[in-house]
């Protein structure tokens, strides 16, 4: 199913760079916004909601959202059957549920750098040779020769 790219409004070489590394994509609106498509394409979104909740999670100040958004994420992306279960090893997995009754800022942190690890390795390289990356990278090179080249 082919998707549209049209809601990406970025200058010329940013899609490029967003090959570099995954840092520089999901630091990036537009990059992350179409790392999202891609990965709902694959019905695989799910990692990277749970690194954007847990990214979250880590700036929450109050002890009780601490504890209330703890409970989300591990209801939503960890326990067994969860809407939108992540794959974790059974030791990372026992480890949170340990800790989510205490839950701490750090109380996800290991998931999260599992996740980040998997998606860089697999999802990230996927994209950037996925059709939505191609498309963004190829429609930004003729906007830039569109400016350089008027008369076009």
């Amino acid at each position: 199913m082919p998707v549209k790219c049209c809601f990406y409004r970025s200058p010329p070489s940013e899609a490029m760079a967003w090959s570099e590394n995954m840092d520089t994509l999901l630091a990036n609106q537009a990059g992350l916004d179409a790392f999202k498509t891609f990965l709902k394409s694959e019905f695989s979104e799910e990692n990277v909601e749970f690194w954007l909740a847990c990214e979250d999670f880590k700036k929450t100040e109050s002890a009780e959202k601490i504890a209330s958004k703890a409970k989300m994420i591990y209801s939503e992306f960890i326990e067994a059957d969860a809407p939108k279960e992540i794959n974790l090893d059974f030791s990372t997995k026992d480890l949170i549920s340990k800790n989510i009754a205490e839950p701490t800022l750090k109380c996800f942190d290991e998931a999260q750098k599992l996740i980040y690890s998997l998606m860089a390795k697999d999802s990230f390289p996927r994209f950037l040779k996925s059709e939505i990356y191609k498309k963004l990278v190829h429609s930004q090179q003729v906007e830039n020769h569109k400016k350089w080249l008027p008369f076009l």
